[in-house]
């Protein structure tokens, strides 16, 4: 059987059917599903990563659930409906790409790379939303809040750069990364200083403040270096965990449990681990 989108859409208002429905589905609303769509999209992120095309297919298909969702909920309050959605998405692409969708009264723009065409849409960005009467003329207008933290520290980062805030290497943020990581080290000998709660309590305010620089000078180096963050991190967890869990089947082997050993004796199975690691690594 072929479906085609008008099958996943009656499927969508057939789950969220009051009276013959699924509850868990009916229960639903945008705040609930949100976090969902959100695990969506990084699984399709790890699929790719991982080269894994058939089971993109299906991540992609999840993902679309999740636009199907949003969209049979918002028709229900009335809102706007999947229709209004598709229009309004094929309106902005071609709005925004005048260079490939022309207008009989204009003349075709011309964009020459990859790294003119996003200044141009971040310029077509600017203009719709003063469009709106929107009053804000930073160059940080319109980075939204609800982006994972790291993913907004680049994109404020990467505005910052358009406007000449920004150094032209990456060996200045290495220079600044020592810097932050010397005052975390100074705000934890002050937590375990603090002589009472309050202090406690504004010692570690302090450290989680520093800290934030740290992961803000993180993201910043990885950017100027020219590495994906996102790819990088998902790379550090992979790793992590694959010497991870050989550490604990060499214990297993040698009739140990990992949990009961001091970290000294864990961390010998841990380079253990990481040799084999390295040498089986292409």
């Amino acid at each position: 059987m072929n479906h085609r989108i008008d099958d996943l859409l009656r499927i969508m208002a057939r789950l969220r059917d009051p009276g013959q429905g699924c509850p868990w589905d009916v229960q639903q609303n945008f705040d609930t599903i949100a976090p969902y769509t959100i695990e969506e999209a990084y699984e399709v992120a790890d699929a790719i990563d991982r080269r894994d095309y058939t089971e993109l297919c299906d991540e992609l298909g999840d993902l679309l659930l999740q636009v199907v969702f949003h969209a049979r909920m918002a028709q229900e309050a009335g809102y706007f409906d999947f229709s209004d959605v598709v229009e309004a998405i094929c309106a902005k692409m071609i709005r925004r790409h005048p260079h490939v969708f022309p207008t009989e009264n204009d003349h075709p723009e011309q964009v020459k790379s990859a790294a003119a065409q996003t200044a141009a849409w971040e310029e077509h960005k600017r203009r719709e939303r003063s469009d709106k009467g929107e009053q804000d003329d930073s160059a940080l207008a319109g980075i939204a809040r609800g982006l994972p933290e790291w993913q907004r520290a680049l994109k404020l980062q990467k505005r910052a750069a358009r406007v000449g805030f920004d150094w032209d290497n990456p060996a200045p943020v290495l220079d600044k990364l020592h810097e932050e990581i010397a005052e975390v080290r100074h705000e934890l000998t002050a937590c375990a200083q603090a002589a009472d709660a309050a202090a406690r309590q504004a010692a570690h305010a302090r450290l989680a403040d520093e800290v934030g620089d740290v992961l803000f000078a993180g993201a910043n180096l990885a950017r100027l270096a020219g590495v994906d963050y996102s790819q990088a991190l998902r790379g550090a967890n992979a790793k992590f965990e694959r010497r991870f869990r050989r550490m604990e089947i060499m214990a297993r082997t040698d009739g140990i449990p990992l949990s009961g050993l001091p970290l000294d004796e864990q961390e010998i199975y841990w380079n253990r681990a990481k040799v084999e690691d390295k040498t089986k690594a292409p």
